[in-house]
């Protein structure tokens, strides 16, 4: 497995949600009429920094609001929670009420987190509410029908609302688990192979450690591990074809290097074979939904002319494919991506 570091932009512009965008997030039961918006929480007065265990900045910030507003929006905040758990029901938020609500100046949606507790066992939740990017929005549809994680969230004009991922970050999961004892090796890297395959088909970018999370699942007779994208900013928006393989990233250099020593040129090339077939199972299961994305992506600008002709070239070379010059949107990249795992699970 090649490793190298790379380097993306980091001024991708926000893509306004359009109407055909609209529509199809209506048909899949993604709208939703929200109490709350993002311009709502952007009304603070001031705000203070907010500091790790460690006593480092951690890069949120508590905002501040007026004492007259702050009943308005937690009973807002939670009908949103209430519509992204229970399509409304506004019985599970019955005894839960709003701990925190923290906002994030770093990445490009500039997110506010919000913490909901139940009052009657202290469990807690969080969810995140941001600014409507359709490039993100299209990288969590991906995420819905091409892999094997299901991604709940709900759009209001502009405004988006994800639920929270649970895992441990892959950069902490790097530094203090990767070589814990108790772990099978050679299924972190079967993992952390299988993701580098679906990052490339679904051209999800800039998945460094830190943009995802690895999910531990205790099994009968050993443990399973899951790595899920918690980032979809750079979906399918760079033309640099290293930025859609995570392998490529210096953050992900450990699980490079334990893929290196646990698997053999033809355990690799079985795992991503597993991967292409798994893909290829969900692509018949979801053409329909998968069609309608396709239709309205194609569309819409959504990244740059040269972007679209720096990646077609980078992933014909790649592939050893020409076809890929044909293309001439991201949306065409993706497509043939997926014709070309069906004609190869098939030989």
């Amino acid at each position: 497995m090649e490793q190298s570091d790379v380097r993306i932009s980091r001024k991708k512009p926000i893509f306004p949600v359009s109407p055909a965008l609209q529509k199809y997030l209506k048909t899949y039961q993604r709208e939703s009429k929200l109490p709350i918006t993002y311009n709502d929480l952007l009304m603070f007065t001031e705000s203070y920094p907010i500091m790790d265990k460690y006593g480092k900045d951690s890069l949120w910030e508590g905002p501040i609001y007026a004492a007259d507003k702050i009943e308005e929006l937690h009973n807002g905040l939670k009908i949103i929670y209430a519509n992204l758990k229970a399509s409304g029901n506004l019985r599970i938020v019955q005894h839960k009420y709003i701990d925190k609500i923290e906002y994030c100046t770093f990445g490009n949606t500039h997110p506010f987190r919000i913490r909901i507790v139940n009052r009657l066992n202290d469990v807690y939740d969080y969810f995140y509410i941001k600014k409507a990017d359709a490039s993100r929005i299209y990288g969590l549809e991906m995420e819905e029908i091409l892999s094997p994680n299901q991604v709940n969230y709900l759009v209001d004009r502009e405004t988006l609302v994800e639920e929270h991922i649970a895992g441990i970050p892959g950069d902490v999961f790097a530094k203090n688990y990767l070589h814990n004892p108790e772990y099978n090796p050679t299924r972190i890297a079967k993992e952390f192979v299988k993701f580098n395959e679906r990052c490339l088909v679904m051209l999800l970018g800039d998945m460094r450690a830190y943009n995802f999370v690895m999910q531990i699942t205790p099994d009968f007779d050993d443990i399973q591990f899951r790595i899920r994208a918690i980032d979809f900013d750079q979906q399918f928006y760079e033309g640099n074809i290293k930025v859609y393989l995570p392998q490529f990233f210096k953050e992900n250099f450990p699980y490079v290097k334990m893929g290196m020593e646990q698997l053999t040129d033809k355990t690799y090339l079985q795992y991503q074979q597993e991967e292409k077939s798994s893909i290829l199972h969900r692509v018949r299961s979801e053409r329909h939904r998968l069609t309608d994305l396709r239709d309205v992506s194609n569309t819409e600008i959504l990244t740059t002319a040269e972007n679209i002709e720096m990646l077609k070239s980078g992933i014909a070379e790649y592939f050893s494919d020409r076809q890929y010059l044909e293309c001439k949107t991201m949306t065409d990249i993706i497509e043939l991506n997926i014709k070309n795992i069906i004609r190869q699970v098939k030989l």
